[in-house]
């Protein structure tokens, strides 16, 4: 009996070596799916259908998380509202790999047009360019702009990946654009870096070095394993290093460099800027658009001080050099300087109190905090005006309205006694 449970034991032994040799033959995704076993999270209704699976309250956790993190750290700090940064893109046959799904590129693609978007939405002062490293060789795929539609469309159209990458003429080649900005203007570089090592013509140390005499902030999402010249290349020009495990990962690694970062000590210089507020011309108007060297017709925007026209806002004018806004920028870039305090976290006891007799509502969509079953559910409440929230309105204000309905009601009600007397 003892050499039967020995063979028990041995077959036990082989067949979990059997599994292990099959999990390590899988991509990473399908990995994902298999550790995971989300199949086995499916429960069913009273009529026996299967329910949804509801990711939400993950959501929630891993939003109130990043909140937490980012209010420890962003308590009145001077930040960089006019940036100028170029995503380098690693376009090496190391891009095509297929541990992310489909592939590295893809995936890559997929959420650079999500940033891009994102990062004119919380940065309308700001600009950015797109570099592409194939084949040992940096090529500067958009010049630096304000137009997210023009960056997306190029990068679409050259996915293809082939030869090696090079570190080194990247940031060779970025260094070369970014001199040319302005001293107020934040020169920063996010590199979207797939391959495992750097061909290089020459010293990379002394790139590195020239790069911090630049004042450019260098920035680095690998999708490989960690290099020590990409942690080495952030840590002297003081921007952050990490390594995406997943896409979900990855989507918000990518996400944390849309806000404006902290501005570097000594490289935080206060000036005066001069700006013009363009008027919009009339639609049927035909004139010659300096950015493009040729007749439009159609509506532009007209440069106050020499009368060129450009196309889009914010830009620079191509003829007087002048910085071209409009008043929404400005005002969109307001929030970053006086941000909401994160909310405060309300126990489900608190909720749930049999002294308290009438309901507690969210004071933003109205809907009771409560559930059918009684049930207290997640809450925030503000810590200045005392008013409730539930997680979604609590999303909503500090990524999107950025003000606290609470506090400005509560304003507008001590504003109108004083109004009458």
């Amino acid at each position: 009996m003892n050499n039967g449970a020995g063979r028990r034991i041995n077959g036990g032994v082989e067949e979990e070596d059997d599994e292990d040799d099959v999990n390590g033959d899988l991509d990473a995704w399908e990995r994902t799916y298999t550790d995971e076993r989300s199949w086995e999270s499916l429960q069913e209704d009273e009529s026996g259908m299967l329910r949804p699976i509801d990711n939400q309250a993950l959501y929630h956790s891993q939003y109130r998380r990043r909140l937490r993190s980012l209010s420890s750290t962003a308590a009145r700090i001077q930040k960089g509202l006019i940036r100028y940064l170029y995503i380098v893109i690693d376009l090496s046959k190391a891009a095509s790999e297929m541990d992310f799904r489909p592939s590295r590129i893809a995936v890559i693609a997929k959420h650079v047009e999500a940033f891009i978007r994102e990062f004119f939405y919380q940065n309308p002062l700001s600009q950015v360019g797109i570099v592409t490293i194939k084949d040992g060789v940096a090529n500067c795929l958009t010049d630096i702009g304000g137009s997210p539609e023009s960056h997306i469309n190029a990068l679409m159209k050259k996915l293809e990946c082939s030869g090696d990458s090079s570190l080194q003429n990247a940031l060779d080649l970025v260094d070369g654009y970014l001199n040319q900005i302005p001293s107020y203007g934040h020169r920063e570089v996010l590199i979207l870096y797939s391959a495992l090592s750097t061909c290089d013509p020459g010293d990379i140390m002394e790139t590195i070095q020239k790069c911090r005499k630049s004042k450019i902030r260098c920035s680095i999402i690998g999708l490989a394993a960690e290099m020590f010249i990409c942690k080495h290349l952030c840590q002297e020009t003081g921007g952050t290093y990490s390594v995406a495990l997943d896409e979900s990962h990855f989507k918000e690694l990518i996400l944390e460099h849309a806000p404006p970062p902290p501005a570097i000590a000594e490289f935080a210089v206060a000036n005066l800027i001069k700006m013009g507020f363009p008027q919009r011309a009339a639609e049927g108007s035909i004139s010659i658009c300096s950015c493009h060297k040729e007749a439009k017709v159609g509506a532009g925007y007209t440069c106050p001080r020499c009368k060129a026209r450009a196309c889009e806002l914010p830009t620079e004018c191509s003829v007087c050099g002048l910085t071209l806004v409009s008043s929404p920028h400005l005002a969109r870039s307001y929030h970053h300087l006086f941000p909401i305090a994160p909310f405060d976290e309300v126990p489900s006891s608190h909720l749930n109190d049999p002294i308290r007799k009438q309901k507690i509502n969210c004071f933003g969509c109205q809907q009771n905090l409560l559930d059918s079953g009684n049930k207290a559910g997640l809450a925030v409440v503000c810590p200045k005006c005392k008013r409730y929230f539930c997680l979604d309105c609590d999303i909503y204000i500090h990524e999107s309205l950025h003000n606290c309905p609470g506090c400005d009601s509560f304003r507008h009600s001590k504003a109108a006694p004083a109004s009458e007397d």
